[in-house]
């Protein structure tokens, strides 16, 4: 079982080909076929559907900037975008159906969950400049006239000039397919991109408060409720130091038991937020460390003639300390690899082990987080986990060399 985050590579080039097929215009072919017929449907169909999509533009965005002077104003024109996009994509869809015309549909806006204040002044903007949705604004716009012409030529056509009303249909449906890819695609790749990177964002934003919580409840529960003993324990010592030295002396034992405990948990926590060690060493030590606290044997090989910068080489030492965990807690492994090496611009990772397999991203096991950390820096995530094993996890992250 292979689970694969899809690569930015294969979708570009995947639209790309989509792209150039949908550019060139139908081939030659006899008067009255289907083909004719479907061009004459959407040619008299352009008039209803242009007055619907001219009536909600003028309606709805008319509305939003007279209320612009009101709190109401900027999210109703935002839900008129909104609404625009999806006339667009009812657009794309006819003329798939009856031009043949195949177009990437746009990204979606990478909306993010949250309550905050900041967070929906962040969405309104995101909608207000939102130009795939002013696009399909000025695509309704001008269809009005336009549908009010193709549909007079067409029915006058159909009783006065049949036959060449294959031509001119062929030529009237020309232009729609221009109109189309042209205001209803995708505008290049760099929207793609930005909606991507955005979206990418906040999914950083998301793991980096994720691990400001959890690093909170470790020292709220941890190293600060020892700390608390211990100040607890050495004022009771303190009192009774001169009625009772003996039970004292046990007190200032047990508090000196309370601080190694303390120091202990600081340190545990002081490595997950970043170990010295990588600090210090890089990945194959980093790494090695990592392994030796495996319940599982781990063998680590590192083929590095440099190191990564210190955000890249974070990234991966966390995910190979997640991967080996899941490997201790659930593989039911006996032995277990661990590989990293450069290969031209990226920095790859293996990790495998001869567990029971079944490994999966949504599999509850912390697999999504990381394919989610991973993708936030244009790194890959490939699971490939038969049942009955073996596991091999394969990442991958950019390379860029420390200044």
């Amino acid at each position: 079982m292979t689970e694969r985050l899809p690569s930015p590579d294969r979708t570009a080039r995947a639209g790309a080909a989509a792209r150039e097929a949908g550019d060139r215009l139908p081939p030659a072919r006899f008067a009255y076929d289907k083909h004719t017929w479907k061009e004459i449907a959407h040619l008299l169909a352009n008039l209803p559907v242009a007055l619907i999509g001219f009536t909600y533009v003028v309606t709805v965005l008319a509305t939003g900037f007279w209320l612009t002077v009101t709190v109401i104003g900027f999210p109703l024109l935002a839900a008129g975008l909104l609404g625009a996009r999806q006339l667009g994509k009812l657009e794309r869809a006819r003329a798939r159906a009856l031009l043949g015309v195949h177009v990437d549909e746009p990204s979606p806006l990478p909306w993010r969950s949250g309550s905050s204040s900041d967070g929906f002044f962040a969405q309104l903007w995101m909608g207000l400049k939102d130009p795939v949705g002013w696009r399909t604004v000025l695509y309704d716009f001008i269809r009005l006239p336009w549908g009010i012409l193709t549909f007079t030529i067409t029915l006058t056509s159909l009783f006065v000039l049949w036959p060449v009303l294959p031509f001119i249909a062929r030529g009237l449906a020309n232009v729609d397919r221009v109109m189309v890819r042209g205001l209803l695609s995708p505008s290049d790749e760099l929207e793609r991109r930005i909606a991507e990177l955005e979206s990418d964002r906040g999914v950083v934003v998301d793991a980096a408060a994720s691990d400001l919580r959890r690093i909170e409840r470790d020292l709220h529960d941890g190293a600060q409720a020892r700390l608390v003993n211990l100040a607890m324990g050495l004022g009771l010592a303190k009192e009774k130091l001169l009625e009772d030295p003996e039970y004292a002396q046990a007190m200032v034992a047990e508090a000196h038991g309370e601080v190694k405990l303390a120091l202990q948990e600081l340190r545990d926590l002081a490595r997950g937020i970043h170990p010295a060690v990588l600090t210090d060493r890089g990945l194959d030590a980093a790494l090695s460390s990592v392994a030796s606290r495996c319940t599982v044997p781990v063998k680590v090989t590192a083929d590095l003639d440099a190191r990564p910068v210190a955000a890249i080489e974070g990234i991966a030492y966390f995910t190979v300390s997640e991967l080996l965990q899941n490997v201790s807690k659930h593989s039911g492994a006996r032995s277990a690899s661990v590989d990293v090496w450069q290969s031209d611009d990226r920095l790859l990772i293996q990790v495998w082990d001869d567990g029971r397999g079944g490994a999966r991203l949504d599999g509850g096991t912390g697999m999504r987080g990381l394919a989610d950390r991973l993708d936030a820096v244009d790194g890959l995530f490939v699971i490939d986990s038969p049942p009955g094993g073996p596991t091999v996890v394969t990442a991958e992250l950019p390379w860029r060399d420390r200044t």
